[in-house]
């Protein structure tokens, strides 16, 4: 938007959410999770609520003994990767990031659940900004654009259709 990144670093950061292979989760309950960061008085139950259904969490919730009261255990082990990729989802909800940077995010993810993941990028699309990096092509069939990389050097770039069918 015409300011360098350089003069509002720290702003830019506050922006982007980064969603790894390997999701952080902390050992404590779901709300906390979700909320990370945020002292427990201060968490908009409401806007927990709305991203929860959001990020397609809501069965879970009511699946769970305690609801978002359930402890998730160390690194979220009670979870399934979807459900801990959509509790990293509906984190970036809640604190309103606008720029989602999913970094091989379903590359240890079977088929199933990677189809999950790709149907919640196509549910942000045009909500918000996502840079998806992937080895599978699958994962990237809803992007806008398409750039593949080769040794760090561009060998390919445009829809989906163009890279994947040249």
């Amino acid at each position: 938007n015409g300011t360098k990144l350089t003069s509002s670093l720290a702003e830019w950061h506050s922006r982007v959410a980064y969603l790894p292979q390997d999701v952080f989760l902390i050992d404590d309950t779901l709300r906390k999770n979700v909320a990370l960061g945020e002292e427990d008085e201060t968490i908009d139950e409401t806007k927990l609520i709305t991203v929860l259904q959001q990020a397609r969490l809501s069965n879970l919730v009511s699946e769970l003994t305690f609801g978002e009261e359930t402890v998730l255990g160390k690194h979220g082990v009670r979870l399934s990767g979807s459900k801990r990729q959509r509790v990293a989802l509906a984190r970036a909800r809640y604190h309103s990031r606008e720029v989602i940077l999913l970094d091989e995010a379903t590359s240890a993810l079977d088929n199933e659940t990677e189809k999950e993941i790709v149907d919640e990028i196509k549910r942000l699309k045009g909500q918000k900004t996502m840079v998806v990096i992937a080895h599978r092509l699958s994962t990237l069939k809803h992007c806008d654009k398409v750039i593949c990389l080769d040794r760090g050097r561009i060998v390919n770039a445009g829809t989906f259709q163009e890279v994947v069918r040249p």
